[in-house]
């Protein structure tokens, strides 16, 4: 399967209609009992003794999906007892929802209890996880998804719904900066390579990785040196990339970008998309949210184009 992620095109407003599981509002205020969460709500770590897992029917869904999803997200497990894979899923998502601190509600609902909530979600096949916010279904996944991706597509959902949350530390992402910062440059490409083949949008490992080639580019040279022949040699490519290469170790990756902008101006062929590549290996050293990086792009696609 691919993996999950949030998309402005899964769904249209309208497209999964759950007017049918709306109850009227009482007037002129709620007045009912609060609703009372299922077993599985007790699992400790709400932040602020708000829940973080519970179990939803179609007499609880519009105020614990619906109305609960206008302040904080709520992602829903379609679940059943018989389903096998639902049991290596559940429990991990309850687990997150449990670390999440009361970022973000888990609702579970029994598809063999409740089929109305099911047939409007239209699920054919569990697991099946939506994820609601605003009151309206905004992503969904089906299947057993590793847990990194899993994590992933939560931080998308809470970023959809505007929470703000520190990003969990990653233990392999600790490993492999680890070996980068004691030089082990071997150890160091093993483990982010391990991360992106695991999680591959992961970008940290992305600049990672980056990070080890450009150590390996510079290594032996003399700073000095490869400027000044740079310098000399402006139309040496060679000399050139290796410039750009210090210039950002340096601390002056807008000077490196703006080198190897100019030389794919004045560059062809082999040797244009050979500058190219390497300044988009440089982009990701930095990262894609770094000004710099935005600002140099658009040299680059003027450049090209």
């Amino acid at each position: 399967m691919s993996d999950p992620r949030i998309t402005s095109s899964i769904f249209t407003r309208g497209a999964v209609d759950l007017s049918a599981l709306r109850t009227p509002a009482p007037t002129p205020a709620r007045t009912s009992a609060p609703v009372q969460p299922g077993p599985s709500a007790n699992l400790p770590g709400a932040a602020g003794g708000g829940v973080s897992v519970i179990d939803v029917s179609e007499a609880t869904f519009q105020s614990e999906v619906l109305e609960r999803s206008l302040t904080t997200p709520v992602i829903v497990d379609f679940w059943a007892e018989w389903c096998e894979p639902c049991k290596q899923l559940s429990p991990v998502l309850e687990r997150l929802a449990t670390e999440g601190g009361g970022a973000w509600v888990l609702a579970k609902i029994d598809v063999d209890a409740n089929p109305r909530i099911a047939q409007m979600f239209r699920v054919q096949g569990i697991p099946m996880v939506y994820a609601v916010v605003g009151g309206q279904p905004i992503d969904a996944f089906s299947g057993v998804v590793p847990e990194a991706q899993l994590r992933q597509w939560i931080q998308a959902v809470l970023k959809a719904g505007g929470v703000t949350v520190a990003e969990p530390e990653d233990p392999r992402l600790d490993e492999a900066d680890d070996a980068l910062m004691s030089g082990d440059l071997d150890a160091a490409e093993r483990a982010y390579k391990k991360i992106l083949a695991e999680s591959p949008a992961d970008a940290a490992a992305e600049a990672g990785l980056a990070q080890v080639g450009l150590a390996r580019r510079v290594a032996g040279a003399d700073p000095g040196a490869a400027i000044a022949a740079a310098q000399a040699n402006p139309d040496d490519v060679e000399a050139q990339l290796l410039a750009a290469d210090i210039e950002v170790l340096s601390g002056q990756a807008e000077a490196a970008y703006a080198r190897l902008v100019g030389l794919v101006r004045r560059t062809a062929g082999d040797d244009r998309e050979k500058v190219r590549q390497h300044l988009v290996g440089l982009f990701a050293v930095a990262g894609p949210e770094d000004p710099a990086v935005a600002s140099a792009r658009r040299a680059l696609a003027s450049a090209l184009f």
